[in-house]
């Protein structure tokens, strides 16, 4: 709101001209829902799961869920804070979380599902949700995430 269009989406409204309307639908819209549902496929399983136990391994899955969230929460926040200072403009982000990454909040992201599926694997078949973590990891590194941030940065900070 009060933003101007995302750059992706209009850059694929272009390029598609009238067929626009029908593409985002499939390649926007049910492409996330099918990827939400994988994702969340661990969390599924362990709510249809009535015998799941409070193991070991659940302690161990929210304390890296909770890592991986609180990583990803402070990164953009810091990232914010950055954003906000126009003195900023041009430069690299090289402090706080920054200092070890060039994209903290996706590692926090990653471990995040990473802790989740660790959850469900307290679960029966919660195993079987390793395409989960997988699929999320592969999408923040190749294709949502890094790789489309790094051509912008690439061009825009040089440092």
């Amino acid at each position: 709101r009060g933003a101007p269009e995302d750059p992706r989406y209009r850059a694929m409204r272009v390029s598609r001209g009238d067929a626009f309307w029908w593409q985002s639908l499939v390649v926007v819209f049910w492409l996330q829902a099918v990827l939400a549902w994988l994702i969340a496929w661990p969390l599924l399983v362990v709510m249809a799961d009535s015998q799941v136990s409070i193991a070991p391994v659940v302690w161990a899955g929210l304390g890296v869920a909770v890592v991986g969230a609180s990583v990803e929460a402070i990164a953009d926040w810091q990232l914010t804070r950055f954003k906000a200072d126009s003195r900023d403009r041009g430069r690299v982000l090289d402090v706080g979380l920054w200092r070890y990454s060039r994209h903290p909040n996706y590692f926090g992201d990653a471990v995040m599902w990473w802790g989740v599926y660790a959850v469900a694997c307290a679960s029966t078949h919660g195993w079987l949700t390793v395409a989960s973590p997988v699929v999320m990891t592969m999408l923040l590194l190749k294709v949502s995430g890094v790789t489309l941030l790094e051509r912008g940065l690439v061009a825009s900070k040089p440092a």
